[in-house]
């Protein structure tokens, strides 16, 4: 491994200081993806430590990508010099296996725990946080170990999805489960295993049941929900150019074949002449089946008077409580999703009913809290049944608002980093 001086060096032309070693040790975040929920789940703890007064050191690893692209994140710990970050090596980085194959996925899994051990014996920890806990279950299994207790957020347990209603698993589904029960109870028996913190609520029962301890605890997908004003609505309204009189059902987020994207699209050739006009569908966010997307909207809007805006792109963050307070209706067509889906508290937190998927978690969530609309969306004609039923209701009865204000307080970003701290606390400080 490189040395120090290497090692710690930041590739945007500003340094990164290593952070201050202390008797007690650091607390190490360990997160090397730069995509999706990570900057922001980083984001939110260091504001919640700042904002708390935490007391103890905290070195968080990153991939050296990560700075150069995230610099409003590193830049919250300029003021602050009991947090750092602490980018791995490029050289670090760049021997790590690619994940274009399985078992290049398989040695990058273990290779990055290597990194992570390497790490918190130089930084001295006291205790470290796996931001991605699912990738390393494997190795964990297989006895790899750290040098100091940890936690790690668990996303997508299945093993559980039987005790859900109208669970319809495959061969393929009850091998997986089988496989999930014997890795994870081989992960809980370690001593230094200290917490699994799982994003998925419902799965801590079952977690527990398979380690004489327990070390489930249910942790918030964080969601700091700041509601645009009514004048940037109107704006944003107008210049996406919703016809009056429209309803308005939102799909954002990655326009790909997992979200649901087509057979969302399939599903309005077999919505009536008349539900058509009522309907303005809008598609907000990256997509990288563009082409495809745009031959099947032309298809069906030559048959149908159906209104349908799109925007391939990345939305400003500022923005994106405006389209979710714009809409009227929430669609999350996934297909057979596995874990946590942070649309569903979107819209919660917006007060908006949703068209689900019926699977896993997602599909559970939306009967127990009474979210919305669940159906089988891996099937066009059962999207075009909810969105029927939705566009037939004119009383907007699809949800719960006292269910959706609960969802939505139980994912608050404040709660999702009180669980993460409280749970390095109960280790480093237990109660006499």
């Amino acid at each position: 491994m490189e040395n120090a001086s290497s090692t710690f060096q930041l590739t945007n032309d500003r340094a990164v200081r290593p952070a201050p070693r202390s008797a007690a040790g650091t607390t190490v975040l360990f997160d090397l993806s730069i995509r999706g929920h990570h900057p922001s789940y980083l984001r939110h703890l260091i504001r919640y430590a700042l904002r708390d007064g935490w007391d103890r050191s905290i070195s968080i690893v990153v991939s050296p990508a990560f700075v150069r692209e995230h610099a409003d994140v590193v830049a919250l710990t300029e003021a602050c010099d009991s947090i750092e970050f602490v980018p791995i090596s490029e050289a670090e980085f760049a021997a790590l296996p690619s994940r274009h194959s399985k078992w290049g996925r398989i040695r990058r899994y273990f290779d990055e725990w290597n990194l992570l051990r390497r790490y918190a014996e130089k930084l001295n920890a006291a205790y470290c946080v796996v931001m991605y806990l699912d990738t390393y279950l494997f190795p964990l299994a297989l006895g790899a170990s750290l040098p100091c207790p940890f936690s790690g957020i668990y996303f997508r347990p299945t093993f559980h999805y039987g005790e859900f209603v109208g669970d319809r698993p495959s061969r393929k589904d009850r091998l997986q489960r089988w496989r999930e029960k014997l890795v994870l109870g081989q992960v809980l028996q370690q001593q230094n295993c200290h917490r699994l913190l799982c994003l998925d609520r419902l799965s801590v029962d079952a977690v527990d049941r398979l380690s004489p301890m327990a070390k489930a605890v249910p942790i918030p997908d964080p969601l700091d929900f700041q509601p645009a004003s009514p004048e940037r609505i109107a704006e944003i309204r107008a210049e996406l150019g919703i016809e009056d009189r429209r309803r308005v059902a939102l799909l954002f987020g990655a326009l790909n074949e997992r979200k649901g994207v087509v057979p969302l699209i399939d599903s309005l050739r077999q919505l009536s002449p008349e539900s058509c006009s009522q309907l303005c569908l809008l598609l907000m966010g990256e997509s990288s089946i563009v082409d495809r997307l745009e031959a099947q909207i032309a298809e069906v809007c030559r048959e149908r008077p159906v209104q349908i805006l799109r925007k391939y792109e990345f939305l400003p963050e500022a923005d994106i409580p405006a389209y979710f307070q714009l809409c009227d209706l929430v669609l999350a067509p996934y297909q057979r999703h596995v874990g946590m889906s942070g649309i569903l508290i979107w819209a919660a937190a917006a007060g908006k009913p949703v068209l689900s998927s019926d699977y896993g978690l997602m599909g559970e969530l939306v009967r127990r809290y009474d979210l919305g609309i669940a159906v089988d969306s891996t099937k066009s004609e059962e999207i075009a049944r909810g969105l029927t039923q939705w566009l037939l209701d004119n009383n907007h009865i699809l949800c719960n608002k006292p269910q959706l204000e609960a969802f939505a307080r139980e994912n608050a970003a404040e709660e999702f980093s009180r669980v993460i701290f409280e749970a390095v606390e109960e280790k480093l400080n237990p109660v006499a």
